[in-house]
């Protein structure tokens, strides 16, 4: 909450600063049409009095187990987020099977320019925090509350190329406050790399993957790939998701994917994402 204060009252000194340099700025609006990607953010923030409900959902089968309706296995997260100006977002959620409850703000502190002097890109700083509820589907401590705590920091640098093409690198690094096996790291290094094109109309296609530089080595760990098809309405988008990722908090995917992406039985999740979004602020437009 102070650093969220501490980004609120600098950013009124930035906007002021872009107002004195007059129209002579234009700024790329929609890098991407929501604030994911495919796994994680994109660069994407809300305008001011925006509220995001999003509810995402992985569904698998077991190996060597008889199927149920339609899946055996289910995930589900619940999310919320809120724009309090068009910079500045706080916002959180919680997962069904893993049991991570999680809490992130994002922050947009360089933005894309059509034309005239500013950034050749969008730059974002998202800082995440989840708490694993659930001992039996995390590889952390489960002794105390600190224990079962970690912690996501990334830059989201993204570049609009063209009305149809956009693309996002993402430096992260993830800390757990314990581990479960002594030889696992809790200091975690990973590259994210994603794109969004659209294909027409309503339609586009985004993919994300991310490299770890140091995985854990007391499990079977693969980087976490997905790619999905988006339909994109005005304050509705609907994503259908292929991955080797079930988990949904940064951390855990990131760092915890069990599965190779391939055909094999039992190591792709299908899923959707569903984001509505509400404004609040009379005359907000999507951005």
């Amino acid at each position: 909450m102070l650093l969220g204060s501490q980004f609120l009252s600098g950013q009124g000194l930035l906007e002021a600063v872009e107002q004195e340099l007059g129209d002579s700025t234009v700024y790329t609006e929609a890098t991407f049409k929501t604030t994911r990607l495919a796994l994680g953010h994109s660069a994407q923030t809300r305008k001011q009095g925006t509220m995001e409900i999003s509810v995402n959902s992985r569904f698998w089968n077991v190996p060597y187990r008889t199927q149920g309706f339609l899946a055996d296995r289910m995930s589900t997260r619940f999310g919320v987020s809120y724009a309090f100006s068009d910079r500045f977002t706080l916002g959180g959620g919680v997962t069904t099977y893993d049991g991570i409850g999680d809490a992130y703000f994002k922050y947009k502190l360089l933005r894309q320019v059509d034309n005239g002097k500013g950034s050749p890109f969008t730059l974002t700083l998202l800082q995440n925090a989840s708490l694993r509820t659930n001992p039996n589907r995390s590889i952390n401590a489960s002794d105390g509350f600190s224990d079962k705590l970690s912690f996501t920091t990334q830059a989201l640098i993204a570049r609009k190329f063209t009305r149809n093409f956009s693309l996002q690198l993402s430096p992260t690094f993830v800390y757990r406050n314990s581990a479960l096996f002594e030889d696992d790291p809790t200091e975690h290094f990973a590259v994210g790399i994603g794109g969004r094109y659209r294909v027409g109309g309503h339609v586009s296609i985004a993919t994300e993957y991310y490299y770890q530089a140091n995985p854990i080595t007391s499990i079977s760990n693969f980087d976490a790939f997905a790619i999905g098809v988006n339909w994109e309405l005005t304050d509705l988008m609907l994503q259908f998701i292929l991955t080797n990722a079930h988990n949904m908090a940064e951390d855990a995917f990131i760092t915890q994917t069990r599965n190779n992406f391939n055909t094999r039985d039992g190591n792709l999740f299908f899923g959707f994402n569903a984001t509505l979004v509400l404004h609040f602020r009379r005359g907000n437009v999507k951005k």
